[in-house]
Parts: C-alpha cells; structure tokens; sequence
C-alpha cells in the first residue's frame, strides 16, 4: 500500500457497503467502468502502455507480501490497477499484435460477463446453478452437432439425460485433452471379469491384467504440450506420449504411424489413444483425420481430435472440408476462448458416444448424487463458473454465418500475407498457412541464392545466424510495443530437417487488417537496419561472401 494513502475505515457498515452499494458515479472505478463499456478498445489503447517495461522492474511493484491490516479505498485500489496492472498488460486485442492465439472480444462479452459474475453460480450441481445446468448441455449439444451431426431424435434423446453427457466444458484445451485421453484409459483398461478396472485398481494392476508392460498415446511431432501433461497426470509416464515423424507440411505421416503402432506392440506397450490435430499451434497444419480415423478403428484405439485451435473451421462452408474426418473421431477439444472469440478460460470436450464419460464419473452423497443431473460428475475440475452463458451468447448473437466470415476472413488474410512474403526479396515464407497461422523469416534474396548451393554444414552455420537474428528482431519488435509477432522453431525439409527460428503470425482477430500487416513488415525492416553493426549480421556476411544492405 502507498505510504501516503489514507486507510478507510474498518466496521461492518462499511464492509457491507462494499457488497450492496455501487461507487458512486464520479469514482475512478465507474469511470472505468464507463470507459470501458463506451469504447473497450479505445480504453485499452489509451491505459496499455507501448513500449515493453522489463518484467524485474514491473516486479517492484508486486513485492509486498504484507496483507493489509486496514483496508484501501476501492477508488485508490481501482487506480493502482490502473497504473501498475492495467497499463504493463498485453494489449491481447490490439491488430498489430498478431503473434498470439489470443484475440479482441466482442462488445457484449463485458457487460454479460458482469451478469455471469454477479450470479455466481457453481456448475458442479444443480442446486447451485439451476438453469446454468440445461443451458451448458445445450450448448455442448450445439457444438456436438456442429462436429457429429446427428440426427434430430440423437439430441432430442439424450441431450437432457441425467446418465448421459455429451462432452464436458473445462477451463481450457489443456484440461479438455486431459478429459478426454482419461475416458480412453478408463475404458481401454476397464472392467474385465474378476478385474474392476483401472479406476479402481490402478495402473500397474491393470497391465498386469490386460498383460502390457506400458501404456502409449500416439500424436504427431507438432502435438500440444498439454498432452505430455495428461500423461503425467494419467501415470502412463510422458515417454508414453509417441511422437510420430511429420511430412513437409507438419503432417503426421500415416505410414510412420503404422510403423510406430508395430512398434509399441512388439516392446508390449499398448497404445490405447492416438490424436490427431486440427490446426497444430506452431504452424496451424491439419493431420490427415480421415486417415487416423481409418488407422484407430483398425487398432481399436480411441481417437482423439485436439481441434482447440481449428475446430471452429468447421463453422465455415468454405474451409471446413480441410477438417474432413473430424465427425469419425470419438472426442474432439475446442477452446471457445481462441477462435469462439469468448473471455479466456472456457474449452470443452465433445464425445461422439454420449456413455462415455461414465467411464470417469465420480459421485458423492452430499453433492452429484448417482443419478442426478449434476455436471460435475463428469468433469476433472469440481467447482466451475458459468462461461457456458457466455458461449452461448456467442454462439446465438454471432452465428454460423458469422463464425463462417471471421474463418474465411482469417484465412483468407493469412493467404494474402503469405502471398506477400512470397514477393519480397528479404523475407522467406517457411510454412504456407493451412487455416489461419503461418511462419517467415527475414533472409535476403543473396542469403536464400547462397543457401540453395552450400553444402550442409555451411548451410547450418548460416541458418544458426539467421536464428539468432530472427530472434534479435523478434525481441526488439516486442520492446518497441507497437507491435508483435512470436516467434517458434521448425524443421523444414528444404534444410534437411535442421532446426530454424522464424517469426509466427495468427490471423485470427478481425480488427486486423492488410495495412497493418504490411506495417509490421516495416517495422522489422526498419530493426534489420538498425543492426547493421550487429555481430550475427556482420559475421553472416563473411560466411555467404555477400555484402548485405540490411532492409
């Protein structure tokens, strides 16, 4: 607390003010909240500072481990937010901050979340949230049907039913995944006579019984961390998480996977889940599903779609057919707060079987009673907020044709700017988007001649310069704040699989425009200049002969 603050008062009238009565109009805090329901994004602009402050200094600010004894003002707590928390935030919505999977929210979200807040209802039981529990399973019926399509009579049916689920929402993909690889345990390793199953028996019992020496989860080399967290989670081990050989294009090679099941099954490790991707996070590419979907139900393995990133592709008349083989899957993850453009912290798991999450059903008497409608059951987090609400709000004020213009627009912009780079003579196009991400890095046209005709190990030598720079401009772009692009490492074939640092860029947020792309591609122009006493630049001249004109 400021040394030079004024404590309120301590008394009950004043701490049951701050639960019944409002600030009063002139306050910080309605200003803000004025502000913010206004103009979201003019708000943003004018609190978020630019230019990037180094995260130890940001940490002075939060070093007081002290409770308070006496209480702020909420108007002196509103401005510290304002000038410590707010203005060091990312500006997650601004168009020119096209590195992340994070993107602007529409308007409505704000004061519907205040509605989603001041209810604060708890989505583990009926008694505690009442209409949130059939509105949630509507929800989840509504995207079960924009994957599965099943017939009306399907919802009609179980949609409501107190023994049935059709997915589960969570806090994220991560959680979602973890939801999902935990019902193909459960039931790959389930009941069998006199065994109980793995729920009740454990792991190592169960591979005693089902005679294994191990557990495997196969997904491509492109396959999102959280996976390796389910495995941990699972104790399967995170060497059981199988990462199979990608092609040129971040695919999983169906051939590698056929080798890698042959594999496993010879060492006595059964795998009992392969995933597939739909919109891989580095580079946004999409397995061959139809194919896994083949592969899955030769093996009998549960198949899985982590489609967090790209499930939404399926809104798209246009685009969805890339997604083709997704409704043979037996769970899908979608993340609403990436492309369902809703607040962070709501994904959800769909199943294609509406009994298969009793594989991972828990009950108790005070609370999620066998047989109630309770959805808490059938989750891994107990206690959960109402984001169902805001879902739905999406889903009903935005669309299908909504959803299907801002994929398109996404897509298609990320085409035009791949397009671009293709063009120019100082940056290369390392991955051609898929859906809506892509990758480049700045090389000059003498640089990418010379690289075509070196030998291996000086094209290594080089590459690891031109990884160093792209990491120089990529941070440099991110201090300067007026812009961003993250950056990743691939391994493409045309350098023999040797890995790269390249700039990533996602193209999900509608405020952004082809000007503004074209504005960041200056800007690193610009950088490159501004490095021309650099080390790495100096040094790559030497080592390609070519006397480089940065920018």
């Amino acid at each position: 607390m400021n040394k030079n603050s004024k404590a309120a008062e301590v008394s009950m009238e004043n701490l049951l003010r701050i639960f019944t009565v409002p600030e009063a109009p002139g306050s910080t805090l309605s200003r803000l909240e004025h502000d913010i329901s206004a103009n979201l994004a003019g708000f943003l602009q004018d609190h978020i500072v630019a230019e990037e402050t180094d995260l130890v200094k940001i940490e002075r600010d939060f070093s007081d481990t002290l409770i308070p004894e006496a209480p702020v003002y909420v108007s002196e707590q509103a401005q510290f937010l304002l000038d410590k928390v707010v203005a060091q935030s990312v500006h997650t919505s601004s168009p020119s901050f096209v590195g992340h999977m994070t993107s602007a929210l529409p308007y409505f979200m704000i004061p519907l979340s205040k509605i989603m807040i001041a209810l604060n209802q708890n989505l583990v039981k009926t008694e505690t949230s009442k209409a949130f529990t059939p509105l949630e399973r509507q929800v989840l019926g509504m995207l079960h049907r924009l994957v599965y399509d099943q017939p009306t009579e399907f919802y009609e049916r179980w949609l409501h039913d107190s023994h049935r689920h059709l997915g589960a929402f969570c806090s994220g993909g991560t959680v979602a995944n973890i939801t999902a690889l935990w019902a193909a345990r459960n039931r790959a390793f389930g009941p069998d006579g006199a065994f109980p199953g793995i729920t009740r028996a454990g792991v190592f019992a169960a591979m005693r019984h089902y005679g294994c020496e191990g557990m495997a989860v196969l997904v491509s080399e492109r396959g999102h961390y959280s996976l390796s967290k389910a495995a941990d989670v699972l104790g399967i081990g995170r060497d059981q998480i199988v990462a199979v050989e990608t092609d040129g294009h971040n695919r999983i090679r169906p051939d590698a996977l056929q080798a890698k099941i042959r594999q496993l099954q010879q060492q006595h490790i059964r795998p009992f889940a392969l995933v597939g991707v739909a919109g891989t996070t580095e580079t946004g590419n999409i397995d061959p599903l139809d194919k896994l979907a083949d592969i899955a139900e030769e093996h009998g393995i549960h198949f899985h779609v982590d489609g967090a990133w790209g499930g939404p592709t399926l809104f798209s008349d246009r685009y969805r057919a890339r997604l083709k083989g997704i409704e043979r899957a037996d769970s899908v993850t979608i993340d609403a707060h990436k492309q369902l453009y809703v607040p962070m912290g709501v994904g959800l798991v769909l199943f294609r079987d509406s009994s298969v999450l009793k594989s991972i059903e828990h009950h108790a008497q005070y609370i999620i009673r066998q047989g109630s409608k309770d959805l808490g059951s059938a989750t891994l987090e107990g206690s959960r907020p109402g984001m169902a609400m805001l879902v739905h709000s999406a889903l009903k004020i935005i669309g299908r044709r909504g959803y299907s213009m801002l994929i398109d627009n996404g897509i298609d912009m990320a085409a035009r700017f791949a397009g671009r780079i293709e063009t120019l003579e100082d940056f290369e196009l390392v991955s051609a988007p898929e859906l809506n991400i892509l990758t480049y890095r700045w090389v000059p046209a003498s640089v990418q001649a010379v690289l075509r005709e070196v030998d291996d190990d000086l094209q290594r030598q080089i590459n690891d310069l031109l990884s160093r720079i792209t990491r120089t401009i990529q941070k440099t772009q991110r201090e300067h704040g007026k812009a961003f692009v993250s950056r990743t490492r691939l391994t493409p074939d045309r350098y023999n699989r040797h890995a790269i640092t390249v700039f990533r860029v996602v193209l999900a947020n509608p405020l952004t425009t082809d000007a503004v792309l074209q504005q960041v591609i200056d800007e690193q122009r610009e950088i490159v200049v501004s490095l021309a006493d650099n080390a790495d630049i100096i040094e790559l001249n030497r080592l390609t002969g070519v006397a480089l004109a940065p920018g």
